[in-house]
């Protein structure tokens, strides 16, 4: 028989194969399958099962009920959510950026320079943020090709993306090949950005994968920005 139920608590691509894994190894589930954008989940099972032993077997973010409960519980994530201010989620990503700069303006203070200080801001950039991919690779992947056109074609840049970020940071900090490096930026960041602008136009509602998913970022106008940032350093650079 199939049932078909609402399950919240997923943020990311990750928590859906989480789902998924779980319920497929219970011995009376064929086959269980998450929408991750309806937020629903069908199972296909050789009995009726009670909604409670779902639950148990799943970790307690998350929660799955039954399907004329959908509007009720949307409409509480929904205040939940704007109880939460875009500033409130955003001071990670503000923070770290703040730190980058005061950073790369302190590097240089005495004797400013202002080419100096764009190529440590983008090092630093790099480097930092491919840190916190690198804390769950395989879910920042499948975060990112949720909205980056290139890694949705190939899997495999989604992987290696932020090892090409700590590539780049060192080479800004190193000074080596910097016109290379200046190339490669723009194109990867051109991509993402062309990615993030067509969710942000879109109006969905995902996690931005830009500091991995250690931090449970939205995707919001403030991802475009820090992109904005880089592509403008990286072709003043370059003229």
């Amino acid at each position: 028989m199939i049932q078909t139920f609402l399950i919240s608590g997923m943020t990311c691509l990750s928590c859906k194969a989480y789902v998924e894994h779980t319920l497929n190894n219970f011995d009376d589930v064929n086959e269980a399958a998450v929408d991750f954008d309806q937020k629903e989940l069908t199972v296909n099972s050789n009995k009726d099962i009670d909604l409670t032993i779902f639950n148990k077997l799943l970790s307690p973010k998350y929660t799955i009920s039954i399907e004329n409960q959908k509007d009720k519980l949307k409409s509480t994530e929904l205040l939940e959510d704007q109880e939460k201010s875009k500033l409130h989620q955003l001071k990670p990503l503000l923070l770290i950026l703040l730190y980058i700069t005061t950073a790369s303006i302190l590097l240089h203070f005495k004797n400013w320079s202002w080419n100096e200080f764009m190529l440590d801001f983008m090092g630093l950039f790099f480097i930092i943020f491919s840190f916190f991919k690198m804390l769950d690779l395989k879910g920042f992947s499948q975060s990112f090709k949720m909205y980056d056109p290139l890694a949705k074609r190939i899997p495999l840049y989604g992987l290696i993306y932020p090892f090409i970020e700590i590539t780049l940071g060192l080479m800004f900090l190193m000074r080596y090949e910097i016109n290379i490096a200046l190339i490669v930026t723009l194109i990867i960041l051109l991509f993402t950005t062309v990615g993030v602008t067509k969710t942000l136009l879109s109006k969905k509602s995902i996690q931005c994968a830009c500091l991995g998913t250690a931090l449970k970022l939205p995707m919001t106008e403030a991802t475009f920005i820090e992109n904005a940032i880089m592509i403008i350093m990286a072709i003043m650079m370059i003229l």
